[in-house]
């Protein structure tokens, strides 16, 4: 568990450090690699992501926590960058949490969040979006504190509550999440600097955002309120899908092989593999 904990003093230094940082949003070892080699201090692996990788399907909460973790697992194995995760609901109540936690520290994650959705979407609710009582989601946020092994790993309570229930609810509940002794609050949906101003006011550990808005990309404003990760979307997986297309695409055109754009050369290739490569050069002397 060394190799883990090492990873998740560095994402606890990033916490108690002054500034923001923005993670990279990785969805597989070789995303993992590359945001690695290009200086991200972490990476982010996001539940819908993690959908659309596995399954090849939205975000509908279908993925089982076995398959997130053995995802997780590959990703971390890849290299030696932080990976937050996140574990949406926990995949169920409490005690599913908890299995949930084990899971993810066993797999090496430096950071996992637990949000405070309804999730799966409850029957009878047209589709949108509810939360659980505040209570419950304090119950998962003591579930997943008790569960974790490594003192080490970062437990970040997560709330929707900004664009379901209002910002009088969503601090509310930071400070039930903080009182339970969460690392971080995760909020998302958090669009104006007014709103972040009042927040980073009334609760008293580090923050992370999600979905924000335009305005508050602004690394400096973030870190001075207190707010230690912010996540700039998923756009590497979407032009993953997008480059993936365009070669196919042309290929079934007719295009050469020689002729296409785009591809990555033979030396960026190698040095993405280059574990493989130093098991490769031993097992060949």
């Amino acid at each position: 568990m060394s190799r883990w904990t090492e990873r998740r003093t560095r994402f606890r230094n990033i916490l108690a450090n002054d500034a923001c940082i923005y993670p990279g949003s990785v969805f597989d070892p070789i995303s993992a690699r590359i945001a690695e080699d290009l200086g991200f201090e972490a990476a982010m692996f996001a539940g819908s992501i993690a959908s659309l990788t596995v399954l090849g399907a939205p975000d509908l909460i279908t993925l089982t926590l076995t398959e997130f973790a053995e995802h997780a697992h590959r990703i971390c194995r890849a290299g030696k960058l932080p990976l937050m995760c996140d574990a949406d609901h926990g995949y169920g109540n409490a005690l599913n949490v908890r299995r949930t936690v084990e899971e993810l520290e066993t797999a090496g994650v430096a950071a996992l969040t637990i949000e405070d959705t309804d999730l799966p979407t409850p029957f009878g609710s047209n589709g949108k979006a509810r939360l659980l009582s505040a209570e419950e989601g304090f119950g998962k946020m003591r579930a997943a504190l008790d569960a974790r092994c490594d003192s080490n790993l970062v437990i970040v309570g997560r709330t929707g509550a900004m664009a379901i229930s209002g910002i009088e609810d969503a601090i509310s509940r930071a400070r039930r999440y903080a009182d339970a002794g969460v690392d971080a609050v995760f909020f998302t949906g958090v669009k104006t600097r007014d709103d972040l101003d009042r927040i980073s006011s009334e609760v008293n550990v580090p923050l992370m955002l999600g979905g924000a808005g335009k305005d508050l990309f602004d690394l400096a404003y973030l870190g001075s309120r207190n707010v230690r990760i912010c996540l700039q979307g998923h756009q590497p997986f979407m032009a993953a899908v997008q480059a993936v297309y365009d070669t196919l695409g042309a290929l079934r055109g007719g295009a050469s092989p020689q002729s296409l754009e785009g591809v990555a050369s033979g030396d960026l290739m190698k040095r993405r593999l280059r574990p493989m490569d130093k098991g490769l050069a031993v097992a060949l002397r």
